[in-house]
């Protein structure tokens, strides 16, 4: 009894963390006081509260510098993640970092998916550190780039933009400020850690959510079905 006993609890205790890394509900991943479900990674090893400076209406202050990346303490996988941001000075370079894994870095950069919050090019997706997609490459080989599917629709600097990410599975679905902007699929990896980018430019950020993921699939991301030959 004891042999299946064990292996039981094993399994029982590995389904627990998918499904504790699956949002049933919506999640705030800020709480308004601090950050403790958040780490920065620096070179520097600068403590989080030098860097991110939590606001009483809900925003966070985040000074851009050193470079390096904010992480969540906890992997999800199967989500809709809702962030809202603004440049608070000259706009410059930041992202929405998915998938965030373990692995060799590049320079600074995790294993990752990340969302460009660049200055005009909002919506561009850049596989990170060896991180893998279906879709062709383009950008350069020390940047490649999957590029956003619509013109630029980046509000003015000082206002606040929105991004809603759908990472259903292996697939990766991006809309700006209302407008569907991205779609990358059989992404590896698949699951881990969110996180910011730190480029050396102060921005702010509010808002950041996770959501269960809508039971229908976006088709504004997908071409139309070929017709029928009669």
């Amino acid at each position: 009894m004891r042999s299946l006993f064990l292996p039981l609890l094993a399994f029982l205790a590995s389904t627990l963390v998918s499904v504790a890394g699956t949002p049933l509900h919506p999640v705030s991943l800020l709480n308004g006081k601090d950050l403790s479900c958040w780490e920065l990674i620096t070179p520097e090893k600068k403590p989080i509260a030098d860097v991110c400076h939590p606001k009483p209406d809900g925003v966070v202050a985040i000074d851009g510098a050193p470079v390096g990346f904010l992480a969540t303490t906890t992997s999800y996988e199967n989500y809709r993640l809702h962030v809202e941001w603004r440049w608070t000075g000259k706009p410059d370079n930041s992202g929405v970092l998915l998938h965030i894994s373990e692995g060799k870095m590049d320079r600074m950069w995790p294993v990752s998916f990340q969302v460009q919050t660049k200055y005009k090019r909002v919506g561009d997706i850049l596989p990170m550190a060896g991180a893998k997609v279906a879709e062709p490459l383009g950008g350069t080989p020390a940047v490649p780039t999957i590029s956003r599917l619509n013109a630029d629709n980046e509000k003015p600097v000082g206002e606040w933009n929105s991004a809603d990410i759908d990472c259903r599975g292996d697939t990766i679905e991006v809309t700006i400020n209302g407008l569907p902007q991205n779609r990358i699929t059989q992404c590896v990896p698949a699951a881990g850690k969110i996180g910011f980018q730190l480029e050396g430019v102060p921005f702010e950020i509010r808002n950041v959510r996770l959501e269960p993921l809508p039971l229908s699939i976006d088709r504004s991301f997908q071409a139309p079905a070929p017709a029928i030959a009669r």
